[in-house]
């Protein structure tokens, strides 16, 4: 099975994976759900700078901030069986201060932002406790497959606690 990733980048970030990085992240979300049945699976990713990240966010979730990652994912009818799963716009400079904020690597976070994103475009979400148990709890075997901490591991929580307020958790 192959992901494709399509990328697009709009920011002047200097920080950003490759793509080879982002195509070997989504495909561990693509190859981790059980339930996805093609042959391949093709991903946009669009990188943007703080601006275009929230209007996006405001334009689509009506909250006027950059988030981390939005994710858009296709509605294409199932019968055409065609590769794509969506669209993810991730805000480069949202994800370098989380990540700094964190305690994170940044490629751990950018590692995680492509995950949670592209497990999103699979159909899983966060917004009951059980399907954010479900989501965590796949998020993390992920990562911990391709070498990373968990990224929901306390300590980083409590580096986040201790931060100044920020509305940008909540992983669009």
């Amino acid at each position: 099975m192959d992901v494709f990733i399509d990328l697009q980048v709009n920011s002047e970030s200097v920080n950003l994976p490759s793509e080879a990085q982002l195509t070997q992240w989504a495909t561990a979300a693509v190859l981790a759900d059980d339930d996805f049945q093609r042959d391949d699976a093709e991903i946009s990713v669009v990188i943007v700078d703080a601006e275009e990240g929230r209007e996006l966010n405001n334009e689509w979730r009506n909250k006027d901030y950059a988030t981390n990652v939005l994710s858009f994912p296709s509605d294409l009818p199932a019968e055409l069986n065609l590769p794509l799963l969506g669209d993810l716009v991730i805000c480069a400079p949202v994800v370098e201060r989380e990540a700094a904020e964190q305690g994170k690597t940044l490629e751990s976070h950018w590692a995680h932002m492509i995950i949670h994103g592209t497990l999103h475009l699979l159909g899983y979400d966060h917004i009951e406790d059980d399907e954010a148990e479900v989501m965590e709890t796949l998020e993390t075997g992920i990562m911990q497959s391709l070498g990373f901490k968990d990224p929901y591991d306390p300590s980083y929580l409590n580096n986040l606690e201790t931060s100044s307020e920020d509305k940008t958790e909540d992983h669009g």
